[in-house]
């Protein structure tokens, strides 16, 4: 089973790039499950059916999300039907949309779950550690592979948690940074991670967003609107494959487009 992580889509540029891109590493890696975070795609800022349309016809299977997927108001509207789409788990009981997905390849059932990390993030998630103890405790026998998008923004939560899991989930990897980390691993009793993917957004940029804003607020703290920034993108992805429920390899990949 092969499986093929893209970190967070940002905007008409990333989604452009992760269009070209794709098929060459199709041809080079030939993914069984491709992943993307999308709570990005649509002008930075969260997701429209439009959007998910097109990162479905280009072949995206299921796509994570965190903190921005409201941003876009007309999620509202479709969440419920698109079971390919997920948002956090650990959101409070009666937000829409659903935090997992139970797909079948190859004969293997692999759980894709949702999750989003409560440092420096809203005070109103439930606890992912205590969320992901009922969660596989309800649901562990559905599944033969558990992959899990953990949507963090502190590193010491992020890894905090893949400990936690260790040995109960087989793949964990960490999005919201945009920024990716070169810690990819097989942590002790036996589960790949990587603590963030980093992001297929455009480069130069401060987390894909034109420079110019970001920086005007560090430098005076007055808000500024963000806007996608242009040029070459850069495509952060996870490659892991698994032999008998086993990482056989885990790989980071990093090309400017």
């Amino acid at each position: 089973m092969k499986v093929l992580v893209f970190g967070d889509v940002v905007g008409r540029p990333g989604r452009r790039a992760l269009k070209e891109f794709l098929p060459k590493v199709r041809e080079e890696l030939s993914p069984d499950l491709i992943l993307c975070n999308g709570e990005n795609s649509a002008g930075g800022f969260g997701i429209t059916l439009k959007v998910y349309e097109e990162l479905k016809g280009m072949g995206i299977d299921v796509i994570t999300s965190g903190n921005h997927i409201w941003d876009k108001r007309e999620v509202f509207n479709f969440i419920e039907s698109k079971r390919h789409l997920l948002r956090p788990l650990n959101y409070p009981e009666g937000v829409p949309g659903r935090g997992f997905i139970i797909l079948e390849r190859k004969g293997i059932r692999v759980c894709i779950l949702n999750l989003m990390g409560r440092v420096f993030m809203s005070p109103h998630l439930e606890n992912p550690f205590t969320t992901f103890d009922k969660f596989y405790q309800e649901y562990k026998r559905e599944f033969d592979l558990l992959i899990v998008d953990f949507h963090g923004e502190a590193t010491s939560e992020k890894l905090a948690f893949a400990l936690y899991c260790d040995g109960r989930t087989n793949l964990i990897y960490g999005s919201h940074t945009h920024i990716p980390t070169a810690d990819e691993t097989i942590l002790p009793k036996g589960t790949a991670y990587v603590t963030d993917v980093g992001m297929v957004g455009p480069f130069p940029s401060v987390i894909g967003m034109r420079e110019r804003e970001p920086v005007e607020i560090f430098l005076r703290g007055i808000p500024k609107r963000f806007e996608v920034a242009k040029g070459k993108v850069m495509i952060n992805a996870l490659f892991v494959e698994f032999e008998g429920g086993k990482v056989k390899e885990i790989k980071r990949i990093k090309e400017f487009w």
